[in-house]
């Protein structure tokens, strides 16, 4: 071990949640980036959803990274694409909820969930995983009961499911890690703080 923190440029419960259940310490610390404002002009620009996320995550760790200096900061971000490319968002209410989901009802889509470590401003590492879900077709019923439920889980979710809890109710397959679809590629980040000297190998 040595003493070079991990900071999560995040205050995602969900990803601070993932790190310490696999026993990495690391203090969150709001980015202060206007994601709303870089993801529109990157949209407008016609990036890819994996090319969003990686830019997101991006600018998360380098904006946290120049402003505090020592340590590695990691940021991540998450972005799904509809088979037809279509992106969606976090939803914006209880009603926003039950129309993304009633699109998703029987189709598939990708989450891209991308992490990079910064370091003195620098990204220095960086990767984007992929997931592929099939949501089963759903009748309009069980979509309005299960947001009227789970919204307090689901409200800053894109997608509007947790795959670990009642969201897996929703799926007839999946092809991809469970750490990807909670927004986090954590295998391979573990992988680099082995390298790095923050966990032992």
């Amino acid at each position: 071990m040595n003493d070079l923190p991990l900071i999560l440029a995040s205050k995602s419960q969900a990803r601070r949640a993932m790190l310490a259940a696999a026993g990495v310490a690391a203090e969150a610390i709001a980015p202060n980036v206007d994601e709303e404002a870089l993801k529109e002009g990157l949209k407008s620009e016609g990036v890819t959803a994996r090319n969003l996320a990686d830019a997101l995550a991006e600018a998360k760790a380098v904006r946290l990274s120049r402003r505090i200096g020592a340590g590695l900061v990691l940021g991540a971000d998450q972005v799904l694409a509809m088979d037809d490319g279509m992106m969606l968002d976090k939803p914006v209410d209880r009603a926003d909820a039950i129309a993304h989901l009633k699109l998703l009802s029987g189709r598939k889509h990708k989450l891209f969930s991308a992490a990079v470590i910064a370091e003195q401003g620098i990204p220095v590492w960086r990767h984007i995983d992929i997931a592929t879900l099939s949501m089963r077709p759903l009748s309009d019923s069980f979509i309005e009961q299960y947001v009227e439920t789970e919204w307090d889980n689901i409200r800053y979710c894109v997608g509007c499911y947790e795959i670990e809890g009642r969201g897996a109710q929703l799926f007839s397959a999946i092809d991809g890690s469970q750490f990807t679809i909670m927004g986090l590629p954590l295998l391979h980040l573990l992988d680099y703080l082995r390298i790095r000297g923050i966990l032992t190998s």
